[in-house]
């Protein structure tokens, strides 16, 4: 698959980082990457420009993801893109529920290239 632009959520820089690397080692290395620290942030982002991937965090201030994956997938501008949960937290029952809101795969932290290959479908 090829994501021209994806948009990173996650309220740690540090964890952008990582999540940034991991996705270039995987092979998206030439894609643009946009970040925001919170929920309110990335609905801020894509009211100005779209994307085709968006990586997201669960667990931050001001916008949680599991608010934000509400509201994406409420708007008709924004409900077909892809949502790739990152998380340190979670469970089969929360799991369930995230994909019942459309999102695509959820990696647990810590991420690896590998597990984004896994998770994109990809070998």
């Amino acid at each position: 698959m090829d994501f021209e632009r994806i948009l990173i959520v996650d309220d740690s820089e540090t964890s952008r980082l990582i999540i940034r690397r991991c996705f270039e080692i995987a092979g998206y290395d030439n894609s643009t990457y946009l970040e925001a620290e919170d929920g309110l942030r990335a609905v801020s982002i894509l009211q100005e420009q779209p994307v085709d991937l968006i990586l997201s965090d669960l667990r931050m201030p001001r916008m949680d993801g599991n608010t934000l994956i509400k509201k994406l997938k409420m708007r008709e501008t924004t409900k077909g893109i892809p949502v790739v949960v990152i998380s340190s937290v979670g469970n089969d029952r929360n799991d369930e529920e995230l994909y019942q809101e459309g999102v695509k795969a959820i990696i647990r932290k810590p991420i690896s290239p590998k597990k984004v290959a896994h998770a994109l479908g990809e070998p």
